[in-house]
């Protein structure tokens, strides 16, 4: 399973309504994401518009494709791009900034670090 992490960046004009957007978010489009490989899915926002999020998928590229050909999708990014700043015509979704993971407490354990020094 891969372990995605973005960010984004967004407007300062639009944090209030960007919040409350995704207070309740379409039923079809959660069950979307669930259905084409969007996992364990959270956004993290700063005061300023950054914004962060995470999801675990068996492919983020396949994930993405099969998003890309729901109808609700096409709605939603169309709906959630002019809150961002950045995107040069490219939708959230796509248009994203990943993150490069450098650690994950779990895979560590797992390669036997018992003798790895406390501090």
């Amino acid at each position: 399973m891969q372990r995605v992490c973005f960010q984004l960046q967004v407007r300062a004009d639009r944090l209030a309504e960007y919040r409350q957007r995704h207070q309740a978010v379409w039923p079809d489009m959660l069950r979307a994401l669930a259905e084409t490989g969007w996992h364990n899915y959270s956004l993290f926002l700063r005061d300023d518009g950054l914004l962060i999020g995470y999801f675990e998928t068996p492919s983020l590229e396949l994930a993405q494709q099969r998003m890309a050909r729901t109808e609700v999708n096409t709605r939603w990014q169309d709906e959630m791009a002019p809150f961002f700043e950045g995107l040069d015509g490219t939708t959230p979704d796509q248009g994203f900034d990943r993150l490069t993971e450098i650690f994950h407490l779990e895979d560590q354990l797992a390669q036997g670090t018992d003798d790895a020094e406390v501090v």
